[in-house]
């Protein structure tokens, strides 16, 4: 039994001998004495490694044995170092500038300078080079830190310094994340990655939404960051056109591992392009990308930022080059926030063949599982490839510890007393809540102003919910929603009960149900908003909206039957009652406008548009999106915008005599959509087109219509789907019909090119709307507009056949 134990014990021994790995740490100077931030460290003739952090320090881990480390930042001669590891090591290195010249370079006169002719080279080797690697894996380290540098000392009435959890300058990090993962990359665009571990200071059950993708930065495409920082994107500086945009300069040549390596500063011809400034490095005879110095400022047209700097550097693997690291460093000032920070990715240990495994690539582009937040602290000393600064270090343990502190039972109490403290301001414009964190029980009162309106049916109304939420163990919730509704001129009290049940967060599926009666559109995609129709109504005798009375019972569920696949079931009872005007009163009287009627198609007297029925009905409904990516974490599944169009078909039954019900009909249809398609410079499209008929339409009345968004105010909230001169109810049909909406954005190609718009960052566009059905043939609009930020204001022109109709102004908006 001891020969066992002795045993045991030695074969212990030797595995933790042959496991144990020691450091090689120090700091990375040049001659100067000064930090060299973001230095690459790697092993030669390999993509193990790691990058210095901010301060020049760095640090890796290896078994005993001799090695050679490879040192290199962008702008520094590399340099190498060969050693011999038997125990834990301290090793400063020193870089010395980079050594460019142009010794064997002839540059005369008024020629043109030789960059241009490695350029056109570049250019004419980018398709070979962006798709000379059909697959890889590899492994990815990745750190986020942002910083503030100033803030003003209180923003809507909160002090900043508390809220932020800022020093007396108000001044700190604001955002300390980093991640490991495994990456899996297929051309075209298959992405596969798992994250292993994640931390994020102040959020110890949070989990990073760090995606190496997103550090993915390929100058070998033509255009990079399209609808990210820009929604033209911004030309490569190899780009197939690059020479319109850009000037180059030669700076000079050196030689690295054997390889002659050209500098390269790319200008901008324009100072207002969508193009990159800094400096590229290009290999000699291949061709290939080295490293890149590259800036976007906001003469390119980037928004929320003011400057980003992308570092990349590249290293061989066998025959091609790969990215090892990429950094991206940025600042603002956005509403006298001065922000700055930056993201890096340490890529290492690629495999150029994978045997990915059959569908492995099936839209999850990033598995966060359980576990990846629950590494402790000796796990990150271990295996955090770059070393944290001292403030970093603080950050992390000042965060936590109040972190820790925040998940009491006493704190949450004394946070929601305050939190939750009544007032009749914020009542009245932002409504009240009551918020219990520790038992996760969260009520939300209605704002008053938004509760408030007027119509002439009802008169002055009063709205008002509570809503209640409620969430339960894995990210499973349900929330309850009363409402009562009183209509002071025609002494009519409604209230409904609604509530929904989200039981698998995962497959995105929840189960609904709601009863009560409550006065609704006659248009069920909606008319015009409250407040709008109550300005209307009040101020200028239009009372747009049509109203019917609902009493009702609705049961609804919603899952995801395979990834991009949305299925929806629901059964509908209701009990629908013609209403009439109760009241005409207006602010101001009009002597050549009156109200109108309740029934749309009876503007001068009050005919009921339909008797007293019952309906019930089902509906059925699928939405698959083409392609579609999707992040999966614990606490869901979360897609991303789809490259490729959205379908919709749908099915509805009414059902004569069940319940007593008085309709009859089947309603099929189907719609194609797809929103924010890349054009490049040329910005983006957005296009809806659907069609449907009613199968059998034997009995139905006019709210079980097909609808349509039609709009005849000159403020609305745009939809991609509405019509901006169509009227909300004279053309639903009960028939066949076909509609499409096109919309083109040039995202400021024109715009940008006019000195005094160029400033109002304004967006163009241009757009059109179509509707056939058997009573309104051929209508078509036409638009045109400008836009910025949730404002947008366009002129257009509406046709029946080739017949005009309308034209004027429309202003638009939407947050």
């Amino acid at each position: 039994m001891l020969k066992i134990y002795a045993l045991i014990l030695f074969c212990g021994f030797t595995n933790f001998a042959v496991a144990q790995q020691y450091t090689i740490s120090g700091i990375i100077r040049d001659t100067g004495g000064q930090p060299v931030p973001f230095a690459s460290v790697y092993l030669k003739n390999t993509t193990n490694g790691t990058s210095a952090n901010v301060e020049g320090k760095y640090s890796i881990k290896l078994k005993k044995g001799q090695y050679t480390l490879r040192f290199r930042a962008v702008g520094y001669k590399q340099q190498e170092s060969i050693i011999n590891l038997i125990t834990d090591l301290s090793l400063d290195v020193k870089l010395s500038s980079e050594s460019y010249t142009l010794d064997n370079v002839t540059i005369t006169a008024h020629a043109e300078d030789p960059a241009y002719d490695f350029i056109r080279q570049a250019i004419k080797k980018r398709k070979e080079h962006l798709n000379e690697v059909n697959e890889f894996a590899c492994d990815v380290y990745i750190k986020g830190v942002q910083r503030l540098k100033g803030a003003p000392k209180k923003f809507m009435g909160r002090d900043i310094k508390k809220v932020m959890e800022l020093d007396t300058n108000r001044k700190g990090i604001i955002y300390l994340s980093e991640s490991q993962s495994q990456f899996n990359f297929r051309r075209p665009n298959d992405v596969h990655e798992e994250m292993i571990s994640s931390k994020i200071a102040g959020n110890n059950s949070a989990f990073s939404f760090n995606k190496a993708s997103d550090l993915i930065i390929n100058f070998y495409d033509n255009y990079l960051l399209e609808n990210k920082l820009s929604t033209r994107g911004f030309i490569s500086p190899i780009a197939d056109n690059a020479l319109f945009y850009y000037k180059y300069k030669l700076l000079g040549e050196s030689t690295e591992n054997g390889v002659l390596i050209h500098k390269i500063e790319v200008i901008p011809r324009r100072k207002y392009d969508p193009v990159f400034r800094g400096i590229i490095y290009i290999t000699d005879e291949s061709w290939r990308i080295y490293n890149t110095d590259l800036y976007l400022t906001k003469n390119a047209g980037i928004n929320f930022i003011d400057t980003l700097n992308i570092n990349q550097q590249f290293t061989k693997v066998k025959d091609v080059y790969m990215p090892t690291s990429v950094n991206f460093q940025f600042n603002g000032n956005v509403l006298g926030f001065k922000f700055a920070g930056y993201f890096i990715g340490i890529y290492s240990n690629y495999n150029l063949e994978p045997k990915f495994p059959k569908n492995f690539f099936n839209g999850e582009i990033l598995k966060v599982t359980q576990m990846v937040n629950k590494k402790d602290s000796m796990y990150w000393s271990n295996n955090r490839p770059i070393p944290l600064t001292p403030d970093e270090k603080l950050n992390y343990v000042k965060k936590d510890s109040i972190a820790k502190l925040k998940e009491s039972k006493k704190y949450l109490d004394s946070l929601e007393r305050d939190n939750n403290n009544f007032s009749v301001g914020k009542l009245l414009m932002r409504g009240h809540t009551i918020n219990d964190r520790y038992d996760k029980e969260y009520y939300s009162f209605d704002a008053i102003r938004r509760s408030i309106f007027y119509n002439t049916v009802e008169g002055l109304v009063l709205r008002y919910g509570v809503t209640y939420r409620k969430e339960l163990k894995n990210n499973v919730s349900y929330n309850i929603r009363p409402e009562v509704r009183y209509g002071f001129a025609n002494k009519k009290l409604t209230g409904s009960l609604t509530g929904n049940y989200f039981y698998n967060p995962i497959k995105r599926a929840s189960i609904g149900a709601s009863f009560g009666n409550g006065i609704f559109d006659l248009n069920n995609l909606g008319s015009m908003t409250a407040i709008g129709n109550t300005i209307n109504s009040l101020l200028y005798e239009k009372n747009f909206a049509k109203y019917y009375e609902k009493s009702f019972v609705n049961i609804n569920s919603s899952r995801e039957l395979a990834t991009g696949l949305q299925a929806s079931v629901a059964v509908d009872y209701s009990r629908n009652h013609y209403l009439t005007n109760s009241t005409d009163f207006k602010f101001f009287d009009n002597k050549e406008r009156e109200f109108t009627s309740n029934n749309p198609f009876s503007p001068n007297v009050e005919t009921p548009l339909f008797p007293t029925y019952t309906s019930v009905s089902a509906t059925a409904s699928l939405t698959y999106a083409i392609g579609q990516q999707y992040i999966t974490r614990p606490d869901g599944k979360f897609y991303t915008e789809s490259k490729f169009p959205k379908i919709t078909v749908l099915y509805k039954k009414g059902f004569n005599g069940v319940l007593g019900s008085d309709i009859d009909y089947d309603f099929v249809k189907a719609e194609v959509q797809q929103e924010r398609i890349g054009s490049g410079l040329w910005g983006y499209t957005s296009f809806m087109a659907g069609a449907g008929m009613f199968l059998n339409n034997s009995k139905m009345y006019f709210p079980e219509y097909k609808h349509f968004s039609g709009n005849i105010s000159t403020i609305f909230p745009p939809n991609i789907r509405k019509f901006q001169f169509l009227d909300f109810y004279q053309f639903s049909t009960n028939k066949e019909y076909f509609e499409a909406h096109l919309e083109h954005n040039f995202a400021g190609f024109f715009t940008n090119k006019i000195p005094l718009l160029r400033k109002l960052k304004l967006q163009e566009f241009v757009g059109g709307n179509y509707l056939t059905q058997p009573d309104k043939k051929n209508y078509k609009e036409f638009y045109f507009g400008l836009e910025r930020l949730i404002l947008r204001a366009s002129y257009g022109f509406s046709y029946d056949g080739s017949h005009k109709i309308n034209q004027g102004f429309r202003i638009s908006y939407g947050f």
